[in-house]
């Protein structure tokens, strides 16, 4: 009788073990089923983020944007930066997980790649972009800061043929303080080499601010040609003047706001050959003061060798208007000049003291030997707007 009182007391001892296993493996499965299939955003931010550049080693191809991708998970942020601190802005997509830059990597450039995502995790990654064949440069005017004339385009002119016209003029951008409307317009420069200037379609209005911001760093510019930086300039139209050439009355008279300043009698240049004056409307490029004018320089053999005073600049071949005090009998009577305008010193230093840097010199009458070519100093104002809106890559 004992030993099965003692038998029936160990049965449900077994029982109860069974039965506690059985829970423990329950929950074990609970544990699995609540959270073993996804790991949580603290164990999603310990994870390294596997990110993917679309540039990768030492030689990169250059002029492409820079797309930077995520394998899991959704970007939040991405930094490029070069050596110099320069950075590429860029946009994350909708789904958030590809980052683009704005702009195009530059050649010969190394850049650091940082990825942070949602979750908090981060990544790097880097690459360096293949050197230039050649380097592009460009030269500006009018300078940073500077206050000039009415007709003063804004002038762009490259060291180097430039075959990607559009694609350079896409990144030329131009701001004005009063919407001026303007176009671009490609040119031969005066020496054969490319230029591009931006002409409101009338002259400015006196007080405008324009602004020239070209994102030009990156874009090839034709045959492995490219550009490693940007450029900028700004300047502030100035008096609202013209000097207005008459070759018939023998006159240059500044007027200013509609008004009329002053009247001087000048001699232009000899009417029927190579020694008349430019007609149309030419624009002062420069005020360069005493300087030594050569007529070899210009094409006319040894007919003149002097130190010239108050000399204003209108054309790169070599149209001035300046003091001319030899030609005094010739003042207001006779065009007898080898083309340019010339006055007497007092005259030709009072008008040089009122003339600004872009003022245009319309030259009307008859004896001219006909516009001077858009490159010929800044001729674009002897071409109709039209003509000049279809010289723009982009149209």
């Amino acid at each position: 009788m004992t030993p099965q009182r003692s038998s029936s007391r160990r049965r449900p001892l077994r029982t109860r073990h069974a039965a506690t296993a059985g829970v423990a493996v329950l929950a074990a499965a609970l544990s699995a089923c609540s959270g073993g299939g996804e790991s949580s955003g603290a164990d999603k931010a310990a994870e390294k983020p596997k990110i993917s550049v679309n540039l990768t080693g030492q030689q990169a191809k250059a002029g492409e944007p820079v797309e930077v991708s995520l394998a899991d998970g959704r970007l939040k942020q991405v930094s490029v930066a070069d050596a110099k601190g320069g950075k590429l802005s860029g946009k994350v997509s909708k789904n958030g997980t590809t980052w683009t830059s704005d702009r195009k990597a530059a050649p010969g450039t190394a850049y650091e790649v940082e990825a942070t995502t949602d979750e908090g995790g981060s990544a790097k990654a880097s690459f360096k972009t293949a050197e230039p064949g050649k380097v592009n440069k460009v030269t500006l005017a009018p300078g940073k800061n500077t206050t000039v004339g009415v007709a003063q385009p804004l002038s762009i002119t490259f060291d180097n043929p430039v075959r990607n016209k559009a694609e350079v003029e896409k990144h030329l951008k131009v701001t004005t303080s009063d919407d001026t409307t303007g176009s671009w317009g490609w040119i031969k420069n005066y020496d054969g080499k490319d230029r591009v200037d931006w002409r409101p379609k009338e002259y400015w209005k006196s007080g405008t601010k324009v602004k020239l911001d070209a994102r030009l760093n990156g874009i090839d510019s034709g045959g492995d040609d490219w550009f490693v930086r940007d450029y900028a300039t700004n300047f502030t139209i100035g008096r609202n003047q013209v000097v207005k050439v008459n070759l018939d009355s023998k006159t240059a008279t500044l007027v200013r706001d509609g008004k009329t300043v002053k009247s001087l009698p000048m001699s232009a240049g000899t009417p029927g050959g190579e020694k008349a004056s430019w007609g149309g409307t030419s624009v002062l490029m420069s005020k360069e003061g005493t300087i030594n004018m050569r007529s070899e320089t210009v094409g006319l053999g040894d007919a003149y060798d002097k130190m010239v005073d108050y000399s204003m600049r209108l054309t790169w071949s070599g149209m001035y208007a300046h003091a001319a005090p030899w030609n005094a009998s010739y003042f207001g009577n006779t065009n007898h000049s080898s083309g340019c305008v010339g006055m007497s010193n007092g005259d030709a230093g009072w008008l040089y003291g009122q003339a600004q840097i872009g003022d245009p010199f319309e030259v009307t009458g008859s004896g001219s030997k006909g516009v001077p070519d858009p490159g010929n100093g800044y001729g674009e104002w002897n071409i109709s707007w039209s003509d000049w809106q279809a010289k723009s890559a982009l149209t």
